[in-house]
Formats: C-alpha cells, sequence, structure tokens
C-alpha cells in the first residue's frame, strides 16, 4: 500500500518520505498497468536507478528510474524537493529504449497514494471558469469511506467548468495542498479508503498506447506542499507564497507585477475597426492615469476577428506600417508598451494557415474551426519562429495567447485505438516548448494565458504566463469580481481583472495586482448597454461625463495598493453571489505587518452596519488605520491589534458603496 503521512512540517521531513517512497524495492507513488499488468507487480523487479543533482540554493532534484529489461520500457520520476518549504514536485517520463513498439501503457496516474493521519477529510477546492458569476466558487467537500469525489474539468481546458486544479486536503491538525500541471485534459479521483487513510489518484484522463522505439511522453506535474494546524488557510496561504516563490513568472528576482493597462476593444465590433490613429490617441489619454500599457485585444489582423484566426498578419487597413509604430509611439508617451492578443491554437476555415497547411491541423466534420497540431514539428516550429519574429519586428511587450475552443474531441479523433491519449500529450508538450521559447528568446516577454477566460489555468500554465483576463463574464459587474477575487484567491496570488469607470465601487471591485482600464475612464460618459452596471449614485444621464481628479485619485489608489495582492489572502465574511449580502476580504503582508481590507454593501443590502473581524494582526502591537468612503474621504485613527482581531464596526449609509481599509502597525 503506498502511504505518506501529513505530519511532515519541514524540508528533511519531505526527503525522508520521498526517499521511504522511491527506495530501491518499495512501490513508488504512481501507478500504470502495461501489457495488461499493474505496475505495483513490475516496478519492485525493474531495474533501479537514483541520480540527484542540486538546481539552485531552494532545491535538489532527485531522478529516480524504473527499466524493463525485457521489453525496455524506461519510467523516469523527476522529482524536486524544497528547501524553503515542505514541498515535493514529480512528473513521469516515459521512454521507450528498445527495438520494438511497448506492449500498451495504460491508466497512467502520476500519483497513486494513500494519505494517513487524520480520521476527517475535508476536500477545499473550487470550481473552474464557464463565463459565470460563480466562476471560482469555494466548495467543500466532507471526504467518507466509500464515497469517491471524481474531478475533471470540460473539453480539455484544464480549467474549463468543473474544478480549478488546486485542492487543499484538511484533517484535524493539518493537511496537503495537491496541485496538477497539466493543460489538457486531466483527472483525479479522492476516496476515503477507511477511517484514517485517504486515496489519491491523478492523471490524464484517458491513456491507453503502446510506444514506439526511441519515443518517450511525460505526464502532469504533481504537487504536495504540506501544512499544520486547525485553519485551511494556513494551508492556502502557504500555497500563495510557495506559487510566489518558485512558479510565478518572476523579473529581477521578483514576482512580476502584473500590467496596468487601457483598451478601447468592448462592445463586440471595436477591436475590428481600431487603427494605429485611433489607438495612439487612445493612449495619450491614459498617460496622465499612470498606465502602463496599451492593450489592442482580438481584430488588428487581416480578416478580423472572429473569422480571421488563422491569419496573424496586421490588418493594412488600419495599420498599413505594422504595429511597430503603435508601440514605439506608446513608448514615447512613457508607457512600457504594446499588449497584443492571439489566439495561435484555432485556425478559420479559409485563413492563411488552413489554405497553406492544412497538414498542421486537426478537423472535425462540420466544424469550421480548426486546431493548430502543436505536437506537428513543422507547425509548431513555424508558429514559433513566426510568433518570436513578430515580438522582436512589432515591439509586443506582452504577448496575450487566447484559446477559444475545446480542443479534446480533436485530439481523441485523430488517436489510433492503440495510440490513445497521444495526441493530446504532443499538443501539450508542444505548448510549453512554445512558450519556453518565446522566454528564453525575449527574457523581458510577458504571456497571458487567457483561455475563454481563466480555462486553463493550473500549475504549469502560471509557471510561464499570468492572467490577465481570468472570466469572460460580464466584464464590468461589480458583484461578480468581488466574487471572483474571493474563490480564486485561496489558491492563485495574482490575477487581474477590467474596471469600465472611474467609479469607487467598481475599481475596488475588480482591484487586484493588475488591471485594465476601458476607454470610458478618459472623461466619456458611459453607453446606454453599460450604465445599467453602475451603482445608483455614479448612473450618469446622457451628456454628462466623468470628473477626470476622481479618476485620476482612483487610478492612484490602484497603484498604491496593487502590491498588498502578493500578501496572504482571508476572506472575512462568508463568500456569496447574492446582491443582499455584505462582502469583505484582506490580503496581509507579514514582512511589513500591513495590509488592505476591501468592505463592500451591495445593492439589495439592508443592514447599514456590520462587524469585521481581521485576521492575522498582533494582538499587542497598536496598528494605525485609514479608512477611505466612496467619496475618497478619509478617516485615520489607531486601534490595537487585539481590538480589531474581535472586530471593527464599519457603516456604509448607501448601497451599493464600499469601504477601503488600509493598516499598518506602528
Amino acid at each position: 500500500m503506498r502511504q505518506s503521512a501529513v505530519s511532515i512540517i519541514s524540508g528533511d521531513a519531505v526527503q525522508r518520505w520521498m526517499f521511504a517512497q522511491f527506495a530501491r524495492g518499495a512501490v513508488p507513488p504512481f501507478s500504470f498497468q502495461y501489457g495488461n499488468r499493474p505496475s505495483v507487480e513490475l516496478l519492485t523487479q525493474w531495474q533501479y536507478r537514483h541520480d540527484s543533482r542540486r538546481v539552485d540554493r531552494f532545491c535538489n532534484r532527485h531522478t529516480f528510474t524504473y527499466t524493463d529489461p525485457a521489453t525496455g520500457l524506461q519510467v523516469e520520476c523527476e522529482c524536486v524537493l524544497f528547501r524553503d518549504f515542505p514541498a515535493i514536485e514529480w512528473l513521469l517520463r516515459v521512454r521507450n529504449t528498445g527495438t520494438q513498439d511497448t506492449p500498451v501503457l495504460a491508466d497512467v496516474q502520476a500519483i497513486d497514494t494513500s494519505l494517513m493521519g487524520g480520521r476527517k477529510w475535508k476536500l477545499h477546492r473550487a470550481l473552474g471558469s464557464n463565463a459565470q458569476r460563480e466562476d471560482f466558487a469555494p466548495v467543500v467537500d466532507d471526504l467518507k469511506p466509500g464515497n469517491a469525489v471524481h474531478l475533471a474539468p470540460v473539453g480539455g481546458r484544464s480549467s474549463n467548468t468543473v474544478a480549478l486544479p488546486f485542492f487543499n486536503l484538511q484533517t484535524e491538525d493539518g493537511g496537503v495542498v495537491f496541485a496538477i500541471g497539466w493543460s489538457g485534459q486531466w483527472a483525479a479521483d479522492f476516496l476515503m479508503e477507511n477511517t484514517n487513510s485517504l486515496r489519491l489518484r491523478a492523471g490524464m484522463e484517458q491513456t491507453h498506447l503502446k510506444l514506439h522505439p526511441g519515443e518517450a511522453i511525460r505526464t502532469p506535474r504533481i504537487l504536495l506542499l504540506f501544512w499544520q494546524g486547525e485553519d485551511e488557510f494556513i494551508g492556502f496561504n502557504r500555497l500563495r507564497r510557495f506559487l510566489l516563490q518558485h512558479h510565478v513568472p518572476r523579473r529581477r528576482g521578483k514576482p512580476v507585477t502584473l500590467p496596468f493597462a487601457c483598451t478601447s476593444c468592448g462592445p463586440p465590433d471595436e477591436a475590428n475597426q481600431a487603427t494605429e490613429q485611433s489607438q495612439l490617441e487612445l493612449a495619450s489619454q491614459f498617460v496622465p492615469y499612470g498606465v502602463e500599457y496599451l492593450w489592442l485585444d482580438a481584430g488588428w489582423f487581416e480578416g478580423r476577428w472572429p473569422n480571421g484566426v488563422g491569419n496573424w498578419f496586421p490588418r493594412k487597413d488600419g495599420f498599413p506600417r505594422g504595429l511597430r509604430p503603435l508601440a514605439d509611439g506608446v513608448r514615447r508617451m512613457g508607457m512600457k508598451g504594446l499588449l497584443l492578443w492571439f489566439e495561435p491554437e484555432r485556425v478559420y476555415e479559409g485563413t492563411w494557415i488552413d489554405r497553406e497547411h492544412p497538414d498542421w491541423l486537426l478537423q472535425l466534420p462540420g466544424n469550421l474551426n480548426r486546431l493548430l497540431n502543436l505536437g506537428h514539428p513543422a507547425a509548431l516550429s513555424w508558429l514559433t519562429d513566426h510568433l518570436s519574429q513578430m515580438i522582436e519586428r512589432e515591439g509586443i511587450a506582452v504577448y496575450r495567447q487566447d484559446f477559444n475552443m475545446d480542443p479534446l474531441p480533436f485530439w481523441r479523433a485523430a488517436d489510433a485505438p492503440d495510440r490513445q491519449g497521444i495526441t493530446e500529450i504532443r499538443h501539450v508538450e508542444g505548448l510549453y516548448t512554445l512558450w519556453d521559447t518565446l522566454l528564453k528568446r525575449h527574457p523581458d516577454l510577458l504571456i497571458d494565458n487567457c483561455a475563454s477566460g481563466g480555462r486553463r489555468l493550473d500549475l504549469e500554465t502560471i509557471s510561464r504566463s499570468v492572467a490577465l483576463w481570468r472570466t469572460d463574464y460580464m466584464s464590468f459587474e461589480p458583484v461578480s469580481q468581488q466574487c471572483h477575487t474571493m474563490g480564486i484567491s485561496r489558491y492563485l496570488p495574482t490575477t487581474s481583472s477590467v474596471c469600465g469607470y472611474p467609479d469607487a465601487y467598481l475599481l475596488r471591485s475588480a482591484l487586484n495586482n493588475g488591471l485594465l482600464l476601458w476607454k470610458a475612464w478618459v472623461n466619456a460618459a458611459p453607453d446606454e448597454e453599460c450604465r445599467g452596471l453602475l451603482p445608483p449614485e455614479a448612473t450618469w444621464q446622457a451628456g454628462h461625463r466623468f470628473p477626470s481628479g476622481r479618476a485620476k485619485a482612483l487610478a492612484a489608489e490602484f497603484r498604491r495598493l496593487r502590491a498588498y495582492f502578493f500578501g496572504d489572502f482571508y476572506p472575512l465574511t462568508p463568500y456569496s453571489t447574492a446582491d443582499d449580502a455584505w462582502v469583505a476580504y484582506q490580503f496581509h503582508v507579514p514582512e511589513k505587518d500591513a495590509g488592505i481590507v476591501l468592505v463592500f454593501r451591495r445593492a439589495r443590502c439592508w443592514p447599514r452596519e456590520q462587524t469585521v473581524r481581521l485576521r492575522a494582526l498582533a494582538p499587542e502591537k497598536t496598528y494605525e488605520m485609514r479608512l477611505t468612503d466612496e467619496h475618497l474621504r478619509r478617516d485615520v485613527f489607531a486601534q490595537s491589534g487585539r481590538e480589531l482581531l474581535q472586530g471593527l464596526l464599519v457603516r456604509l449609509d448607501r448601497a451599493p458603496s464600499s469601504l477601503l481599509i488600509e493598516y499598518r502597525s506602528r
């Protein structure tokens, strides 16, 4: 039986656990079927080797190799140990070193182990994204013997609809954070086997394939991060810190700060009409707000959105000189550069790629969209070089990769019966190769991982990219933005959202480490379609305009607060999607003993007062408090940590409205 304890609290303890799991003759914490025999019967009999090397001052890599002397199948488990966190990651690399096709390799589980240490287990998880107010909503499952929880995304994008592939398993005095790195169709099972044993299995949803001589594949990446205590947010915040240190893209030794950007691309046809001149004029209007990037979304290419995907060439009617004059122009204004949208994996019928290279594409009958096969070497090589040349030639600072289709039916239709899973594996491997190559060639490049919003968020994608558009649900709607922040912040330390108008309630609902401003910020009146999303006190009649002074003050508020979103996260009220609720959450930076609290009284909420109990403060310290209301008026006072932990009474007389609380210990 594969077993591990949840009482691990140090890197040394994780190392001892690893050596016990991967010792010669032991059954390792993964599994598969090979030639209709379970790996538990095979691996202890195969040839065994252990190699190790130091990666950097934080990490050591250990590779455990199991080789079948009869067929030459070689299974390498590549483990990474961390000195600064009680954590381990691994993935499998499976290779045919023989001269003949292997027997069928099936049901490959990158993790298959039993966790010991508690009689009661809770599975904390979040929904994925499906363009709903409930995107990333927290879910808690009480795991009971015989009652398995099975999870898998929809359609081949790793966080589509069902679940975000990050989980917090909690027992009486601690737990394990578990994450999957696979930007395709994973599946996971959680099963209480008896009173104190939880079995955990995860891998690709479908593998049933033989390997040709010399052929190799990889599996999903697995993370186990151990924690102790009675509060699940010990685990959540340890995950946030771990990802910031070891996975979130970094610049000059620090986690990358997400872009502060502006765009005119709102109503459906706006980007299709964009020109060099219109975009330069827009950018110039945002310079006084401290905006850093101009965001040019779908529609800049020949054929326009949506049927021009596959023509990755600037429209001559809008950008006759290409995009470089636009990129250079915004830099001359003092901005950092151009953020540009692509969707390279989707190819529409009749576009350049479809006409010139149909052999690069996966097709389904009756579907006008094709999937660019990133497992095709020539397709991957062309795409990598073309994007790299565009980044260099056009001066692109942020490469935004969208993905508005479900790839799974295309992958599975392309597989032979004895090669099920191979097309998905090659595509996902190709995606990682594409991004890794672009980042190597362009070290300052930032990649955005949009996939119809946040439908491809997993351990591998967030290690190479950031989530600048975390959902496709009603971009300017504030209640959904509050909900999305409360859900996804348990797992991911950095995301970004959009604010349509310079209103305090809307801005604070959208606040995170990055922010996108829509064109209405630059003294434009809201249009009829979007005016209904504004709170009553911010509803503007036709012909009225937003005061620029207030807009500048709100933009300055974002710039002052954005770094706090790297801190620990605590919800201070229950999660709710209702319009009649109070909502509050806190971001706390332990190193500074400082943070922020965002408080919202929603539109149909009748009580005017709410008690907010802050978290993570030192009872014996005194904290300087600054409360800023909807009208940007401030109340400054000092209060003890003990009192704030017991509760701070706040009052908001209007609904909806918001309150910003900033605090710092003396």
